[in-house]
């Protein structure tokens, strides 16, 4: 299968931080959810995507391609939607389109005709006036309107509310239709992720923890409840963390088949939310559970 976007070994220093030996694959046709905390490497890792940031170390390719040779050709099949403007506030819609529409080869005009209809925007009044969800969807129409390939989305649903939030999901899941285009979207909501993604890459710390399909999270991870008798130091290396309790023990596993077979009946197993795993890999076993004497 294709991937749109690679990086192998990819790595980029900062005082204070460093993206490790990132190793992702995005793969064509599907939305793929980036997740991580604030300060993870989510917003570095697509500064690197777009080339707006250049490795320290490692490659990256986008439709097989890389940006010294081919930085036009790439930047014209991707679309990008940031969670702040990148808009000149003083000037229209219709005058911002008028200067965006030369740059990409395929500009669509009925189309972005067709998504200012659907999102209700009107073009001949100044950007600066716009609300944080009029900009979003101002954006969006942007982004689709040259029909890119690749739509690369920074946590655009950031600060919206729950109602357009809905919405826009409904348009990214109008587009994927054709099975053509692929998403790559960042963002710390993840119950959005949750009814659109069909992968998920997660980021913690600057390392990257796992990419899997969907549905395989559902399989793999679980959040296990038991009584603290069953801990020794044997069994709490099977989970990702532990929190303990007067009343028991809460943990979460990478490895639900396993626990299911070491503990049987003994505990109960739960789904994690996208929100779970995230939280337990952040606390690790050591700020979870206190080590044994």
């Amino acid at each position: 299968m294709e991937n749109v976007i690679e990086l192998r070994n990819v790595s980029k220093s900062f005082k204070g931080f460093e993206l490790k030996d990132v190793s992702i694959s995005v793969k064509k046709g599907f939305v793929t959810g980036f997740i991580g905390e604030n300060g993870a490497g989510k917003s570095t890792t697509i500064k690197l995507i777009m080339n707006l940031l250049q490795p320290d170390s490692g490659e990256i390719t986008l439709f097989g391609l890389n940006y010294k040779q081919h930085e036009k050709e790439i930047k014209q099949r991707i679309g990008f939607v940031f969670d702040q403007n990148v808009f000149y506030e003083n000037l229209t819609l219709l005058e911002m389109k008028s200067l965006i529409a030369p740059i990409y080869k395929n500009w669509d005009n009925a189309a972005f005709n067709h998504y200012v209809d659907m999102f209700e925007l009107p073009l001949k009044q100044r950007l600066s006036t716009f609300s944080k969800g009029m900009m979003m969807k101002a954006s969006l129409a942007v982004a689709l309107s040259h029909h890119p390939e690749l739509i690369i989305m920074d946590e655009p649903t950031s600060g919206l509310d729950p109602i357009f939030r809905r919405e826009l999901l409904g348009v990214l899941r109008d587009i994927m239709q054709d099975g053509e285009r692929t998403i790559f979207f960042s963002t710390h909501i993840t119950t959005d992720l949750e009814r659109i993604a069909d992968y998920i890459t997660f980021i913690h710390n600057g390392r990257h923890i796992f990419s899997k399909e969907y549905y395989s999270i559902q399989e793999d991870y679980a959040i296990v409840k038991g009584d603290l008798n069953l801990l020794d130091r044997d069994t709490e290396q099977e989970f990702v963390a532990i929190r303990k309790t007067n009343y028991g023990f809460e943990a979460l596993t990478n490895n639900k088949k396993r626990v299911e077979k070491l503990f049987g009946d003994a505990v109960l197993l739960e789904k994690p939310t996208l929100e779970d795993i995230m939280l337990y890999t952040k606390k690790g076993k050591d700020q979870y559970a206190p080590a044994y004497s």
